[in-house]
C-alpha cells in the first residue's frame, strides 16, 4: 500500500466520483408531468416506449422514462424521479418512481414487486417461511 506522499510524488490524481449536476446528491427529485409520448428506442431494438416530460422542483425540464405495463399519467401529474434512465433511448436519463405521488404501481404483479411499488398481498404473507413471518 503506497503512503500518501508517495502517491502525490508521482502525480496519481483521485478521481471523483461523477455526479448528476440535475440531482445534486440526491437520490430522487419531485416533478410535475408536462408533456406524455411514446418514443422508439436505438437501432437494433424495436418497441414503443413510454416517457414523459417533466419539470422538476429545481426548475430544471427532463425526458423520463415510464417502466413497467401501463401508466396513469397525464398533464400536471406529480412524480418522484430517479436518476437511472432507459439505456436505449437518447437522451433520456431518468426513470419514474412507481406506487409515490400520482403515478400508480403495477396491477397483478408478484415478481419484482419494489420496482413497480406493489405492497405485499396476504397470501403472499402465508408464504414467507415460518422465521421471517409477520405476527
Amino acid at each position: 500500500m503506497s503512503t500518501l506522499n508517495q502517491l502525490l510524488n508521482n502525480k496519481i490524481i483521485f478521481f471523483k466520483r461523477r455526479v448528476n449536476p440535475i440531482l445534486k446528491k440526491q437520490p430522487q427529485i419531485k416533478g410535475v408531468v408536462v408533456k406524455v409520448r411514446i418514443m422508439t428506442p436505438r437501432k437494433p431494438n424495436s418497441a414503443r416506449r413510454p416517457i414523459v416530460k417533466v419539470r422538476l422542483s429545481n426548475k430544471k425540464k427532463r425526458l423520463v422514462h415510464i417502466p413497467g405495463k401501463g401508466h396513469n399519467l397525464r398533464k400536471h401529474s406529480e412524480v418522484l424521479v430517479a436518476g437511472v434512465g432507459a439505456r436505449d433511448l437518447p437522451g433520456v436519463g431518468f426513470t419514474c418512481i412507481r406506487g409515490v405521488y400520482d403515478f400508480s404501481p403495477v396491477y397483478d404483479k408478484i415478481r419484482r414487486r419494489s420496482i413497480y411499488g406493489v405492497k405485499r398481498s396476504l397470501t403472499d404473507k402465508k408464504k414467507l417461511r415460518r422465521k421471517f413471518r409477520i405476527v
